[in-house]
């Protein structure tokens, strides 16, 4: 099988932003990672993935370690799957193996991913390849191993649903008839989160489509605060941000990517929205938020938003050309940073999850197709 061949498929990243897997195997790495992380409260579909799709995904796996050259593979999962690692390891072929990784948020993160399994950072604004590294996650090495093109995509289907479940669902099957196989909403009015509770975008409504990247559907009361934390308005975010923050960088000494070392402060991005022009020079960091949330959804005391703070300063940062222009060597970790990871049960009690069954496991469910909406872009 070659890239061509992938390609032909439709094969995109199918956790992320949907990067062409094609393109991403004509780099060259040493080392290739597959992130089974699955970081997100609620999310299981990486993990049941690996309990029933081993074969495609070693298969997708030893495929993408060719195109890229890589003679390692590492299988990063969270440590407390003792039971997945266990089923696993026997099957794996020569050169590749299991990485133990901490049940903490955004473990999954590919930055922190390659960190944790290599010691190695990725500079800012840079790429896995910058350090001879290749990361795709579990689902996109299924769908090479699968060796047809990519019609379907699993997804965990939770929240306030009455089965929690991970599902294999049509692309273009609206997120209703999903949540209705989950056994429906045991709530109303709801709300839908689309993705996992921290990165999520809140859907439109109920007849939105599954794409190749939905890898969550997160039903939640239309009173639950992470409801109103996603549908904020940036004028309102602005305005509270800019009477409010009282510096006490939290957000930033909580930042994964600061942790890093790169030059990302979300409280100087913060202090910036009280500057009128010329701008700030503080938002020169702001292209290095990986906009895990984790600044706003739980470091903050005061419940503002420096993420959504940092993503709108991004273009103005761009464009002006604020960049980091130091030297890779110069990028070295916080002393601190394995200290202050944040367990997963402890993001789950602040995100008020609770309540809300963690399970689910992967079902068959048979959807009966009368339409199907396939978004263009």
């Amino acid at each position: 099988m070659n890239i061509e061949h992938i390609e032909s498929h439709g094969v995109v990243g199918a956790g992320g932003g949907g990067f062409p897997t094609a393109v991403k195997l004509r780099t060259k790495a040493s080392i290739f990672l597959v992130n089974a992380a699955e970081c997100e409260p609620l999310l299981h579909k990486d993990k049941e993935l690996l309990k029933h799709q081993a074969e495609p995904m070693l298969k997708g796996l030893q495929v993408a370690m060719e195109c890229v050259g890589a003679a390692e593979a590492v299988i990063g999962v969270k440590n407390k799957y003792t039971d997945v690692m266990a089923s696993l390891r026997p099957q794996l072929p020569s050169g590749v193996r299991i990485a133990p990784l901490s049940d903490s948020y955004p473990a999954g993160d590919e930055f922190i991913l390659v960190h944790d399994i290599t010691g190695k950072i990725i500079p800012p604004g840079g790429l896995p390849k910058d350090v001879g590294a290749a990361v795709t996650n579990v689902e996109t090495l299924v769908n090479i191993g699968l060796d047809r093109p990519v019609t379907h995509k699993y997804l965990t289907v939770a929240g306030a649903v009455k089965t929690p479940v991970t599902l294999r669902a049509p692309v273009g099957l609206c997120l209703e008839e999903a949540i209705a196989a989950a056994g429906g909403a045991t709530v109303a009015p709801y709300a839908i989160l689309v993705g996992g509770v921290m990165m999520a975008r809140l859907a439109d409504g109920p007849d939105q489509p599954i794409t190749k990247t939905t890898g969550g559907i997160i039903v939640l009361p239309t009173t639950h605060p992470l409801v109103g934390r996603h549908g904020a308005q940036w004028g309102q975010i602005a305005r509270v941000g800019r009477s409010a923050c009282d510096q006490c960088r939290f957000c930033t000494e909580m930042c994964p990517r600061y942790l890093l070392g790169h030059p990302i402060e979300p409280h100087a991005a913060m202090r910036a929205l009280g500057f009128t022009e010329p701008p700030n020079p503080t938002i020169a960091g702001t292209l290095y938020c990986c906009e895990c949330n984790l600044c706003s959804l739980y470091a903050c005391p005061e419940d503002l938003d420096p993420k959504n703070v940092c993503v709108e300063s991004k273009p103005v940062a761009r464009e002006r050309g604020l960049v980091f222009k130091g030297q890779p060597e110069d990028v070295q970790a916080h002393p601190l940073a394995e200290g202050r990871r944040v367990p997963t049960k402890r993001l789950m009690a602040r995100l008020g999850l609770n309540d809300f069954r963690n399970v689910g496991p992967l079902v068959e469910h048979d959807f009966a197709l009368e339409r199907v909406v396939l978004p263009l872009k």
